[in-house]
């Protein structure tokens, strides 16, 4: 931030801060990959002169972007921040599928809407990673608050799980007006054979449960939502580490939620880099090298 401002002091009017230095600025989640860069990026209108200055990236829009102010610096807003950041995806680039929903998350539950986010994509014309933000916002969500809550919850959507509520209040079964406390996947309903189903999935960030207080804590609220009918499941970092965690903590949510394991998608719950597209692209590549050179038609 004491770079953007002292740096806004040499920057013309029509200039604002984009890209990861706008993420930054905005407070969205940002992989190591991406807060590596630490330069600063600025963006102004195509027509206006390239700016050069070190440790300085400038960008020239031939869009409209929409801007606001952040801690008193013009900052591209959040949608448009979101679709510029497609530009850094790729082979040999920082930003994969999934930083694009952790981010997009972050931008559509500040943004109270997922809208606002196809909106900015729509109005630009062939921009840069527009095929992997496209199929980020498959399943980004509003309501996550944190980054580890969207990577375990897309985790056991792609595993072929139904999608859960996010942050959702947990009234009191006696009383609605009670709030038992907030859980941050919540599946409720009733299954074809007449089962209900309750279930919270809470993921234990180690940074804010790892200390005997918050656990202490966490263990009174866990037994306050079982006593009233709910399965608690914990997600911990070692749950989302290797494929046969991932694997496991999926069957653990198949089983109460009564989905056969017969129906699970296992081999598609790693994080995914690359989209479809790309995927294809390189599949298409390979296959196209082997066959070698086509020979002419006689």
């Amino acid at each position: 931030m004491e770079q953007c401002q002292a740096l806004r002091c040499a920057l013309p009017d029509n200039a604002s801060f984009s890209h990861t230095t706008a993420a930054a600025l905005h407070g969205l989640p940002l992989s190591y990959a991406l807060e590596a860069d630490d330069r600063l990026h600025v963006i102004r209108p195509i027509d206006a002169p390239h700016l050069r200055r070190a440790n300085v990236v400038g960008h020239r829009a031939v869009h409209a972007r929409a801007v606001t102010t952040t801690h008193g610096l013009p900052v591209v807003g959040l949608a448009d921040t979101w679709v510029d950041l497609g530009e850094l995806a790729g082979r040999g680039k920082p930003l994969g599928l999934d930083d694009a929903i952790v981010i997009g998350d972050a931008c559509a539950t500040a943004l109270e809407g997922v809208e606002p986010l196809n909106r900015a994509l729509a109005r630009r014309v062939r921009p840069r990673g527009k095929a992997l933000l496209t199929e980020a916002l498959e399943l980004i969500r509003v309501g996550s608050w944190s980054p580890r809550e969207t990577q375990a919850r897309i985790m056991l959507v792609r595993a072929g799980l139904p999608g859960p509520a996010l942050n959702r209040p947990i009234p009191a079964s006696w009383n609605e007006d009670l709030i038992l406390g907030y859980g941050d996947l919540v599946w409720e309903f009733r299954l074809p054979s007449g089962r209900e189903v309750r279930v919270i999935g809470e993921y234990q960030g180690a940074e804010f449960h790892s200390s005997d207080e918050q656990r202490a804590h966490d263990a009174i609220r866990r037994r306050r939502f079982e006593r009233d009918g709910w399965v608690v499941i914990e997600l911990w970092a070692t749950d989302l580490a290797t494929t046969q965690a991932r694997w496991s903590a999926i069957r653990r949510f198949a089983t109460e939620l009564g989905v056969p394991e017969s129906s699970l998608t296992l081999q598609d719950t790693d994080p995914h880099f690359f989209s479809r597209h790309a995927i294809d692209e390189a599949i298409a590549r390979t296959t196209a090298g082997a066959l070698g050179p086509l020979e002419p038609a006689p």
